[in-house]
């Protein structure tokens, strides 16, 4: 973005070097990418880098001057003779050829350059640059000219000489009259707000300590009311927050005054008439986009001749079409917002404008638009209606409902000042959806905390001001404490500071984004260096982060694999998780999340399992591996509503009494696929044997010990995703934290899977339930030095009988001598009666402060054995 040094200073007083500004400016997010020196010298040792040359113009040479006399040449019908006064010795003659000045005339002001004037030669191609000399021409001596535009390096433009406005002072060096430097800044996205002169100068004036000149918004207003002249109707307020209009009528259309022409051309843009170059400046002065309509065109558009004009916004209908000002037809979008009136579209709002009401030579009346646009449908309308303009560029970016007025005020009192005219009373201001301030505490112990300085709250205060935040200094009343886990900024008694955001800080929403803009302000280059053996800044600590990463690594040292997959899917690719007809379905028949605009037809919902993509990529991976074993943790997205009653208990019973029921409850899960061989192939002395329900059981204990979650248990489960006696509900008390198992043949077997045929063992859980329970104060034991005592034991229990109730019996009777029992063995068959099975554990026996004898194991290990008879009828096999 360009702008000049001298629109600046219409807002803030500058009182440091251009070069230093364009420093500051750089360091605080705003790269100065280029400076044009016009007129002006450039400080040695910088170079022009632009498309065109610069000039220094001699400050005893160039002036203003004033032509008093214009005559023909005597020799030439296409020179004319000029006398010229530049307030020094007297009035000078030269010879001239410029075409828009005429015989007779006088009182032009125009830029006088004497003899030994360096100029550019207007009359080459290129830049040719020259010592103005005397010499004849067409027999008339001339030692000085007028000049234009190109031999002064301000543009290309050589067919007439510079007419400057007649306020202009004689004799006054031009460089003190026109010379400017132009600033190409950089305006990154995050910097939005800085894509105007007012954008810049607030900048400027917080980080000199400047005071901010406000924009004017005095409207000399004495026409009929525009209320009975116009109406507003909005038909989609959250694409249209606000909708702005005033009008002004008899204007007189006619070219811009000199120094707004001169500043639009400075900016990078082209004058056209006064109304046009006043939208454009306002444009560039405010950040507000703003259209002017052909009141009258509207007025014949009515569906009754005469009539007051209904602007209408509105979502384009199907198969709508608008010829916008560049002479393209657009075929609209059904998420397009237009202007509309009764008859049809005008404009696309926030982009571009209609050729049906532009304003155009013969316009008298003008209605003037200052709206506000949702940015995201203007990027959507953009992207898809191939549409690049200034207008655009700037919604797209978000530019706030307020600063509708703002621009509207300011522009159709220019308009008025530059093209005459009556502007009618009032404005027509529909905002329906007025947004609420933005409120953010900020401790100013915080800023130290992540800035690692310490800034007085004063100094802190000056700075926000400076930026147009209101701010007020309140003490924390939040307790001390002495945990020192804890961040000393929550335990400490500290100044906080209330900041009320202000309308154009869109960005700004939480105490990170005000310590950036203390961080700017203060300047990144005065922040210290901390080496590395300094203190630490204290920081907070992110419960939900590190239980997450605890997880992955529990996981990863069991052997996975930390993979992640898409978040979309569709309900068919969900619903083959469950057999037809199954009594319970592997995912419960909640409505779907829908995307609005699917990046294709198979990821048009949000997933409400992490197990289908995972097993699409199960598949995938095993074309080429013939091992997988891998987790994803991620999350999975419920509509809420009327489904809340299908919620797991576990859910349903966390859920914030203020719920905002619009939006999708999401959820933390974790899930594993493991199939294959057990170990990598690669791997030396590797188990080629098959993974098994027991393997995934196993990790899932693991992952629980590591979480010290001890009172886990699995129940069967009846989950039709599961093979019929293979599958597991994992439960932490009462609360059922996920499933587990293998996966039922039928599934696995499907062609939308395509799977090979071996066991798929898949578990999902709920993370979030789990972290519930998980404490971050666990009780443990420190390690004996005696040793232990191991034994094992078989035992042959009836078929109906889970081992997990043996295991709890054995790790009860056994009591504090018994430090494990390890199910190592399950045996069937002929060598045990019908209906039987056999179970062997693994004991360790051992005392914290003696050594055990094998006797002392034997008298605990028959407790056991006789307790296990006595309650389920246990036998111990072979006798022993």
């Amino acid at each position: 973005m360009k702008i000049p040094l001298s629109w600046l200073r219409d807002y803030v007083d500058i009182k440091i070097s251009p070069e230093e500004l364009a420093m500051k400016l750089t360091y605080a997010g705003l790269e100065v990418e280029q400076m044009e020196y016009i007129g002006l010298p450039r400080p040695a040792g910088s170079r022009a880098t632009g498309e065109r040359p610069e000039l220094a113009w001699d400050r005893d040479k160039i002036f203003v001057g004033e032509i008093l006399e214009v005559k023909q040449h005597p020799n030439a019908d296409r020179l004319t003779l000029v006398r010229v006064a530049y307030g020094a010795d007297g009035p000078i003659e030269m010879v001239t050829g410029a075409p828009n000045i005429k015989v007779g005339g006088s009182g032009y002001k125009v830029a006088l350059a004497l003899e030994g004037s360096r100029l550019y030669d207007g009359h080459k191609p290129g830049w040719e640059l020259a010592t103005l000399k005397k010499s004849k021409i067409r027999g008339i001596e001339s030692g000085s000219m007028v000049c234009s535009e190109k031999e002064l390096a301000i543009s290309d433009e050589h067919e007439g000489i510079i007419l400057l406005p007649g306020d202009a002072p004689v004799g006054t060096p031009l460089a003190d009259y026109l010379g400017d430097i132009v600033f190409d800044i950089k305006i990154n996205p995050n910097m939005a707000r800085c894509a105007s002169v007012i954008g810049i100068a607030r900048e400027i004036a917080a980080l000199t300590g400047a005071q901010l000149k406000p924009v004017p918004q005095k409207m000399i207003a004495k026409g009929a009311p525009i209320a009975e002249q116009v109406k507003i109707v909005i038909k989609n307020p959250e694409l249209n927050p606000r909708f702005t209009a005033a009008l002004i009528r008899d204007i007189d259309i006619k070219p811009s005054p000199f120094w707004l022409q001169r500043r639009l051309l400075m900016a990078g843009m082209r004058p056209i008439s006064n109304i046009v170059d006043v939208t454009n400046y306002v444009m560039l002065e405010v950040g507000e986009p703003l259209h002017a309509f052909d009141y009258d065109k509207l007025v014949a558009r009515a569906v009754e001749r005469g009539k007051t004009p209904t602007i209408i916004t509105r979502l384009a209908e199907p198969g709508e079409e608008l010829e916008t000002l560049d002479g393209v037809k657009h075929k609209l979008d059904s998420f397009t917002i237009l202007v509309c009136d009764t008859r049809g579209s005008l404009s696309i709002g926030g982009v571009m404008g209609g050729a049906e009401s532009e304003v155009d030579a013969h316009t008298k009346n003008v209605l003037l638009e200052a709206a506000a646009w949702e940015y995201i449908n203007i990027r959507r309308t953009m992207a898809s209606q191939k549409i690049a303009s200034e207008a655009g560029y700037r919604f797209s970016r978000g530019v706030h409902p307020a600063q509708a007025s703002v621009g509207l005020k300011r522009a159709i009192e220019l308009m008025r000042e530059l093209g005459g005219g009556e502007i009618a009373r009032g404005i027509i201001d529909e905002y329906p959806n007025k947004p609420k301030k933005i409120g953010v505490n900020l401790p100013v112990a915080e800023v130290k905390r992540q800035l690692g300085v310490e800034i007085p709250a004063k100094e802190i205060v000056r700075m926000l001001e400076g930026l147009e935040f209101k701010v007020e200094i309140a003490k924390d009343r939040r307790p001390k404490t002495d945990d020192r886990r804890r961040s000393s900024v929550i335990g400490h008694r500290s100044s906080v500071l209330r900041v009320t955001v202000p309308d154009h800080r869109l960005d700004v929403d939480g105490t990170d984004d005000l310590v950036e803009e203390i961080a700017r302000l203060y300047g990144y280059e005065n922040i210290p260096i901390s080496r590395m053996n300094d203190e630490l800044p204290p920081q907070r600590a992110n419960v939900d982060l590190e239980q997450e990463e605890r997880v992955r690594d529990l996981l990863i040292d069991a052997g996975l694999q930390d993979v992640v997959t898409y978040r979309f899917t569709t309900p068919e690719r969900e619903a083959l998780l469950t057999l037809p007809g199954s009594p319970r379905p592997a995912i419960p028949a909640r409505e779907y999340v829908r995307i609005e605009n699917p990046i294709s037809a198979d990821r048009s919902v949000l997933r409400q399992s992490l197990i289908s993509n995972l097993l699409d990529l199960t598949a995938a991976n095993l074309r080429y591996r013939p091992r997988v074993a891998v987790f994803e943790i991620g999350p999975v997205f419920w509509m809420r509503g009327a489904d809340d009653a299908l919620l797991p208990r576990e859910v349903a019973t966390e859920l914030p009494e203020d719920k905002d029921i619009r939006l999708p409850l999401e959820r933390r899960r974790l899930a594993i696929v493991l199939t294959g061989a057990r170990d990598e192939i690669a791997w030396q002395g590797a188990d080629t044997s098959p993974v098994d329900f027991y393997d995934l059981k196993g990790i899932v204990e693991t992952l629980l010990a590591g979480l010290h979650l001890t009172n886990a248990s699995f129940v069967a489960s009846d989950n039709a995703l599961f093979h019929p006696g293979r599958g597991a509900q994992v439960r932490l008390g009462d609360w059922v934290i996920g499933e587990l198992g293998e996966l039922h043949p039928v599934i696995r077997d499907a062609e939308r899977f395509d799977l090979p045929a071996q066991a798929v063992l898949v578990g999902e859980f709920d993370l979030d339930a789990l972290f519930a329970r998980v404490t971050m104060a666990y009780k443990t034991s420190a390690l004996s030095r005696f040793p232990g005592v191991a034994q094992d034991l078989a035992l042959i229990v009836d078929e109906n009988v889970p081992a997990e109730r043996v295991h709890t019996l054995i790790a009860q009777t056994g009591g504090a001598l018994l430090q494990r029992a390890t199910l190592f063995d399950v045996y069937r068959g002929d060598q045990i009666a019908q209906g039987k099975k056999s179970l062997a554990y693994a004991l360790t026996f051992q005392a914290p402060d003696r050594t055990l004898s094998d006797a002392d194991a034997s008298k605990v290990r028959e407790k056991i054995v006789a307790r296990l008879k006595r309650e389920i009828g246990a036998e111990v096999r072979g006798g022993n």
